[in-house]
């Protein structure tokens, strides 16, 4: 054999055992990596199982009912049809202000109501003065006046609703809400008058004459009545509005009788 050959053979056999080793040394390496990982993993899956679950209070799960909360199928008292509403509640109509803007009645649920049935040509006219003081006096503890004029009596109101906004305010500066002029007896008696005088004695019957007065609780239920020479400032209607302002919007009054 030449010496070529010779070489040739000897760098041949001389690789083959480093090259086993190498590789070896890469498959040693490779397994032992997977078995750490493999170990790794498994002792932080049982480290993990082995940690109780947390588990939030009862209390901090759900928010908490309240005890007095409204059931889900309660119907608002403006949602309620006027026939279907206890007899003595007037607050389920809506009626037009002055200015033709409809104005629903149970916007001032929750407040103590004087009704009046008013007249711009009446000996009693000069009340609007007294009505508004007491308005004003008492607005912020929840009284408001309602004026509703009417031309029942002697056709002592026969101004058209901007005739009537105007005497008002320029004779009387007045501020607290007023309606359109409707009927308050009659055949043709709107259905606010028609279920105030509909109720139980003393509280019910056609009004006198202008100037007659209503009044309703905070819950919207007319509770006394008052007739038209009864003044805005005499203490029979004075004493009955301040025990209605003391009570609660849930407090149920006493009706007159």
């Amino acid at each position: 054999m030449s010496c070529e050959n010779n070489c040739a053979c000897e760098t041949k056999s001389s690789g083959s055992p480093m090259l086993i080793f190498t590789m070896t040394i890469v498959a040693f390496s490779v397994a032992t990596t997977f078995w750490v990982t493999s170990n790794s993993g498994s002792a932080r899956a049982a480290s993990h199982a082995a940690q109780p679950a947390t588990v939030l209070p009862v209390a901090q799960a759900t928010a908490p009912v309240p005890a007095d909360a409204v059931p889900a199928d309660a119907v608002p008292a403006d949602a309620v049809p006027v026939d279907q509403r206890p007899a003595d509640d007037v607050l389920g109509f809506t009626i037009p202000r002055l200015d033709g803007k409809p104005e629903p009645l149970e916007t001032y649920r929750g407040k103590v109501i004087l009704m009046v049935n008013t007249a711009s040509r009446c000996g009693l006219t000069p009340q609007y003065e007294g009505l508004e003081k007491l308005y004003r006096e008492h607005k912020e503890q929840g009284l408001v006046v309602l004026g509703f004029p009417a031309n029942n009596f002697m056709g002592q109101e026969p101004g058209t609703n901007a005739e009537i906004a105007a005497f008002c305010e320029e004779n009387y500066g007045v501020s607290f809400p007023m309606f359109s002029k409707i009927s308050v007896k009659g055949e043709d008696i709107h259905p606010l008058y028609k279920r105030l005088t509909s109720q139980p004695e003393p509280i019910g019957g056609d009004p006198e004459w202008n100037f007659t007065k209503f009044l309703v609780d905070r819950q919207g239920r007319v509770v006394a009545r008052f007739g038209p020479r009864v003044r805005p400032s005499d203490p029979k209607l004075t004493a009955r509005i301040d025990e209605l302002l003391a009570q609660t919007a849930t407090a149920p009054a006493t009706p007159e009788g």
